[in-house]
């Protein structure tokens, strides 16, 4: 497909007219809004400005959706800050993590050929045209190699690479716009954006994302009931990513699971083990657990030895040792209920902006109270964690001046799928307590932490 098909994306043309379009009809809505409420009674005229807000976030992500990219991902990236947006517009964000319009294959034939530097029908024996699934970046199709192995083929979009530089300009210029209008500070902006962008970047790389793959895999290879995809070298590049297919249900199929004589609890347990290996142990951990990129195998003898599949290690996060320890911290400290401990964790994480401390300190300890509980950190059960996520989201969207660094956002939130999926999958399992075993040798570093964090 001839380069010049994407000469208005690459330029930043059809990105920027599709977001003026969408801001326009947002900017009409608004205003017949207001005309409309100017004679309405209060009650009808607030109910109509909660409908308008709903309906300008679904313009916006819809936009983002189509637009894939950079756009699709802050979109995606905006869904995690609580601490910036409010709870309608993070709802609706989060969307964009499950599925984007797909691209007509013939579309990606061109990425294909160039990037593995053959023609497709060298490259393999068969090739699906109707995709597995299209994410914000790439889409997935099934294929077979000449030798008879199945694998999954994720392809970049083609334009992407080309229109980044346009792209980020322009996610830039729409940051600066936000802040002008009431939205974040410019050096809150600005730190946001160097941490999408670094996260983007190596999302983008495929090279990265087989890394993550391999080395993730090799940390849960002693488990036998863990299974990582294969990846095929031959078969990859910076922007195509082959693995080995598994026939497989999505874990939340209970037709499914009922089909294989696999129970959710059996699904939770494999699935606790994996991420309580990665998360208190390895500091290198898959960060996107929803029910697309999480499946059960489909094989004989599921019923024996149930077998868990991850897929797209795209966003995967090896924790810097330094967050790791205050994470390690801030989760002891919370369990003790150590205000005092919790607040000086954040003071070295640069979480308070100046002049909000005492307002902070106030939030968390309201927060604190509200959990309520004894001092053992034994006390908390798996019950307790999804609210004690609420609360956390609650300080983030009703306290100003704290902002968290996006990768403890993420570790945050993975945990935080990982419990609403198994109270989704089985609310009488718990998995605070199944978890237990790792959380106890997490935190019990703690001791020699927490005596280098005093000062002298």
């Amino acid at each position: 497909m001839s380069r010049l098909r994407y000469v208005p994306r690459i330029l930043g043309l059809e990105q920027a007219l599709r977001l003026f379009a969408c801001a326009l009809a947002v900017a009409c809505d608004a205003v017949w809004t207001s005309i409309r409420g100017a004679v309405a009674a209060v009650e009808v005229r607030r109910m109509s400005q909660v409908a308008f807000r709903k309906r300008a976030v679904a313009r916006v992500v819809q936009t983002l959706g189509a637009l894939k990219g950079p756009f699709a991902k802050a979109g995606q990236f905006a869904a995690n800050r609580y601490d910036v947006l409010p709870p309608f517009a993070t709802e609706a964000l989060a969307s964009l993590r499950d599925r984007v319009p797909p691209i007509p294959p013939s579309q990606l034939r061109s990425t294909l050929e160039s990037e593995l530097g053959r023609a497709v029908t060298d490259l393999f024996a068969e090739f699906d045209p109707e995709p597995i699934g299209a994410a914000s970046i790439a889409q997935v199709h099934w294929a077979r190699l000449h030798a008879g192995t199945e694998v999954a083929v994720k392809v970049q979009y083609p334009w992407l690479e080309a229109s980044l530089a346009a792209d980020l300009v322009i996610v830039r210029v729409l940051l600066m716009l936000w802040s002008w209008t009431g939205g974040p500070s410019r050096s809150v902006w600005a730190r946001l954006l160097r941490e999408f962008e670094t996260g983007l970047r190596e999302e983008l790389d495929f090279k990265h994302e087989a890394r993550m793959a391999r080395e993730i895999g090799a940390n849960l290879s002693q488990d036998p009931q863990i299974v990582v995809p294969r990846v095929i070298e031959t078969h990859s590049s910076g922007r195509v990513l082959t693995v080995e297919y598994h026939p497989s249900v999505a874990i939340s199929d209970r037709s499914a699971l009922e089909r294989l004589q696999v129970t959710p609890r059996a699904v939770l347990e494999i699935l606790i083990r994996a991420y309580t290996k990665q998360m208190f142990v390895d500091g290198l951990f898959h960060a996107d657990p929803h029910p697309g990129n999480l499946f059960l195998l489909d094989e004989p003898g599921a019923k024996e030895r149930p077998r868990l599949l991850f897929v797209d290690f795209g966003l995967s996060r090896r924790l810097d040792p330094q967050l790791r320890r205050e994470i390690r911290l801030g989760i002891y400290a919370l369990m003790r209920r150590d205000l005092d401990g919790f607040i000086a964790g954040m003071d070295r994480m640069s979480m308070v902006q100046t002049g909000h401390r005492q307002a902070v300190r106030a939030a968390v300890a309201s927060m604190f109270q509200r959990i309520g509980g004894g001092s053992n950190a034994l006390e908390i059960a798996g019950s307790q964690v999804l609210p004690l996520k609420d609360e956390a989201k609650a300080l983030l969207q009703a306290t100003p001046g704290l902002h968290l660094p996006n990768d403890l956002l993420l570790y945050a939130k993975t945990l935080a799928y990982v419990f609403a999926l198994g109270a989704e999958l089985d609310s009488d399992v718990d998995l605070l307590k199944l978890s237990l075993p790792a959380l106890l040798r997490f935190l019990a570093e703690e001791g020699a932490d927490e005596k280098s964090a005093k000062p002298a």
